[in-house]
């Protein structure tokens, strides 16, 4: 396990306890469903999938997945690594281009790891020492090693050390927090989403403008970012051509702004291609952005530049993922609710119609803790 200090704060508090270390080491059965493409669903075939399917085999290891374009990586009990999916870029760090239909473990020699995360093409992982490493597409410098050379094997960040405890990716950029709360982006930043005030890519890690050490959880949209301070206060960057920032314009910023609905109450914030939400403290969930195929689940296909409360209110949800224009979203008492583009069966009720408020996948129950979200699929951890 990473080491992790209190910097101005402490750092688990919001992030690492609430959310990631909740049943972290429970073995639970993995599903996914939507499209399929190059073995996208890891179920062995490159049939597209309108309701849950589970991954191949029988293991009731899971404990989290992350989907990114066409590319999974999931991890088990034992804090094993497990890939599938498209691999041209060599995204799932099996020191090949190959694609794979159905899990494949990236670690022979036994190496563990604490926490995954998944771009477009590119993925990375935070070793159980601390370290941070990555692989795949880099023609901008989205891997954080000082060049923009493709990798089909794992790299070390140029950051180095020891203290990273936390990676999420957006399109083609990377954030990383470390156990102090420092946070540092690297890869390609044409509307400003590294925030660190320039329009400039990056090929190593750089301090976003607002240096304090207090980020508790980092989220990478298409090309914006969005993270949560140890305070509750909730603040992106990047493009904003259609209010993904939540800031009530349009206009795309280069370093942090806060959400018009400000406040010091959110606790998880996630960000789709062009659409982002959060969930705050009282377990109330709001969306803003684009919304053409309802994906903000307000019931509605307006855009939207500030927060709206989505159409099934309440507060009681958890875990909330946003893909390319479909949203996911588990609640306490542990369903799961899509909502958004349905032309590939994403939302796993067994159509191919998009829904503008939330709906409950066919496979219903109550079971499920975690779920992620890949450019048309959706995958998800349940217990049992």
């Amino acid at each position: 396990m990473p080491l992790i200090s209190g910097g101005e704060g402490d750092v688990t508090k919001v992030f690492m306890t609430d959310v990631w270390l909740i049943d972290r080491y429970v073995g639970s059965t993995q599903w996914m469903w939507g499209r399929n493409y190059q073995g996208g669903l890891g179920d062995n075939t490159t049939t597209s999938r309108s309701s849950p399917v589970q991954t191949f085999g029988s293991n009731t290891t899971w404990k989290k997945i992350v989907c990114g374009q066409y590319h999974t990586l999931c991890l088990r009990s034992d804090d094993s690594m497990y890939v599938f999916g498209y691999n041209n870029y060599g995204q799932l760090g099996t020191q090949n281009r190959t694609n794979y239909s159905s899990p494949v473990t990236t670690n022979p020699s036994g190496l563990v790891y604490w926490d995954i995360a998944a771009g477009f093409y590119h993925s990375g992982v935070i070793k159980t020492d601390g370290s941070l490493w990555m692989w795949g597409y880099n023609a901008d410098g989205e891997l954080g090693c000082n060049d923009a050379t493709n990798r089909s094997s794992m790299i070390q960040t140029i950051g180095g050390g020891s203290d990273w405890v936390s990676i999420n990716c957006g399109h083609y950029h990377t954030a990383g927090i470390k156990g102090d709360g420092s946070l540092w982006m690297w890869g390609y930043n044409n509307a400003g989403q590294l925030g660190d005030n320039t329009r400039t890519n990056r090929s190593s890690p750089v301090q976003t403008v607002s240096t304090t050490k207090s980020w508790v959880m980092v989220a990478g949209g298409g090309y914006h970012t969005g993270a949560v301070k140890n305070d509750g206060s909730l603040w992106m960057w990047g493009q904003n051509s259609e209010g993904q920032l939540g800031d009530n314009t349009t206009s795309a910023r280069s370093s942090p702004v806060q959400t018009v609905s400000a406040g010091t109450s959110w606790k998880i914030v996630a960000c789709g291609a062009n659409h982002s939400g959060g969930i705050k403290l009282d377990g109330t969930l709001w969306m803003w952005g684009l919304n053409d195929h309802g994906q903000l689940g307000d019931n509605s296909v307006t855009q939207r530049n500030s927060p709206v409360q989505t159409v099934s209110a309440g507060n009681n949800w958890k875990y909330l993922a946003c893909g390319y224009r479909h949203t996911a979203a588990v609640k306490t008492d542990g369903s799961i609710w899509c909502w958004g583009l349905n032309d590939f069966g994403q939302l796993g009720d067994n159509g191919v119609t998009k829904k503008s408020s939330p709906v409950q996948t066919v496979a219903g129950g109550t079971a499920w803790k975690q779920v992620s979200c890949g450019y048309t699929r959706t995958g998800a951890v349940k217990n049992g």
